[in-house]
């Protein structure tokens, strides 16, 4: 058995159905990296490799994650089967891989059954930077210097927006 391993700003999981999910992806595992937070990420298929899918969430404790983020597109089953296999929050983010540009992923992160709880963001790149902060502000609960860096944050988009507003032409 191995013993779990802890990461002083905490460690997330990022899992996506496919390789052609990665640039996605790699949006949230970049918001992790601003942080400070470490990530693990892999390929597992809920439906193309459901052992390795399942594997993944078992050992997740033991492998010291704090939370999981999972994308998918079409039937996007694989925040659920992550949320059926551990007690860690898991964090859809649905890729725009079908015909319907990610509303089928949409629609199938949010129709969990009552038990299987997966916050969903938003389809696509905005989603995985939206997942990888959701993250952040989990685990910042325990981790000071993680709020900290979460206040920094919100206040520079902030002066930014008060930058960009005093630059509008007047009139």
């Amino acid at each position: 058995m191995s013993q779990t391993r802890e990461a002083p700003h905490g460690r997330v999981g990022i899992v996506m159905g496919s390789d052609s999910d990665l640039l996605v992806m790699q949006e949230a595992a970049k918001v992790l990296e601003e942080f400070g937070v470490e990530c693990e990420m892999t390929v597992a298929s809920a439906h193309r490799s459901p052992e390795r899918a399942a594997q993944f969430a078992r050992s997740a404790v033991e492998r010291g994650l704090d939370v999981i983020i999972a994308g998918a597109g079409g039937a996007a089953h694989l925040a659920g089967v992550m949320a059926a296999g551990t007690t860690l929050p898991v964090i859809a983010v649905p890729i725009a891989s079908s015909p319907l540009s990610g509303f089928d992923a949409l629609l199938s992160s949010v129709q969990m059954p009552p038990g299987v709880p997966v916050a969903v963001m938003a389809v696509g790149p905005w989603g995985a930077r939206n997942a990888g902060l959701f993250a952040v502000q989990i685990i910042a609960r325990r981790v000071p210097a993680l709020r900290e860096a979460l206040t920094r944050h919100k206040q520079k988009m902030a002066d930014d927006v008060e930058r960009k507003a005093k630059t509008l032409p007047k009139g």
